[in-house]
């Protein structure tokens, strides 16, 4: 599937970690993967409310959380910058997606965070 979103369509994942040598580009690239993915789910099946999306969002939230063993494995980390441009990628696509009163902090939940 292909996201069909204009605002999501053209839109560069996790950018401020992009050719920061900190971060590893291959799982910067996984991390855009799971918000590409999560694009795909909200287009295939629409959250009816803020619940069902805050229910997408969580779970990307705990794949990240996986993939941080990985961060940290290579010598890097998911911190600050990097828990920032994530939350600011959640915020972004809740908005395209026309969920303006979305909580960014409820956005990324899950408890690890």
């Amino acid at each position: 599937m292909t996201i069909t979103n204009e605002r999501m369509a053209g839109y560069e994942f996790l950018g401020p970690m992009r050719g920061d040598g900190y971060y590893p580009a291959h799982l910067v690239a996984k991390g855009g993967d799971i918000l590409h993915a999560l694009c795909e789910r909200i287009e295939g099946r629409p959250p009816r409310g803020l619940d069902e999306l805050y229910e997408l969002t969580h779970a990307a939230t705990e794949q990240f959380n996986l993939l941080a063993e990985e961060f940290h494995e290579a010598g890097s980390e998911i911190e600050t910058v990097a828990r920032e441009a994530i939350a600011a990628d959640f915020d972004h696509l809740a908005r395209a997606y026309g969920f303006l009163e979305a909580d960014l902090e409820e956005l990324v939940d899950p408890r690890e965070w």
